[in-house]
């Protein structure tokens, strides 16, 4: 695959799933919504959660370097990497995914708003594109957690 098409078919799966998370507010969130039962509580199955970072969120997609030819070095998956395109906002601290391997900083409640709330990052504001504004449920969030705190940093 061409690094052209690579990442044109990443954003339009980014699209798709911010499209499926529904649309962004106008403004910054800053006050999580209440649930009944949060994804901390429940056991994360690692693999399940591979499946989902790897073939349905793509995370690497965007938290990972590139070769010349568009191909992820395997050596940088989830360590953060370029933003393909840059968007036009971007400052310069803003034109690189950052490193999601092992969810430095990001307390298990965190990370899971962060993947059933919309994106909201662990300060309590929502992120800005291209990330995607998840809905995952519970048991989804608790496999992606479970899997990216065993991933090397």
């Amino acid at each position: 695959m061409t690094k052209s098409v690579g990442m044109a078919w990443a954003m339009g799966v980014v699209l798709l799933l911010t499209m499926a998370g529904g649309a962004p507010s106008a403004g910054p969130v800053t006050v999580a919504q209440e649930r009944t039962e949060p994804a901390a509580s429940i056991a994360g199955d690692a693999r399940r959660g591979q499946y989902i970072v790897e073939h349905v969120a793509m995370c690497g997609e965007c938290h990972s370097s590139r070769d010349a030819q568009g191909t992820i070095l395997e050596d940088t998956r989830f360590l953060g990497g370029p933003m393909p395109p840059a968007p036009s906002w971007a400052a310069d601290w803003a034109t690189r995914a950052p490193r999601n391997a092992g969810l430095p900083g990001y307390t298990d409640a965190q990370a899971e708003r962060l993947l059933r709330e919309g994106a909201i990052g662990r300060r309590g504001v929502q992120l800005r594109p291209p990330m995607p504004r998840f809905r995952m449920t519970a048991q989804d969030a608790a496999d992606v957690i479970a899997y990216m705190r065993s991933v090397p940093r």
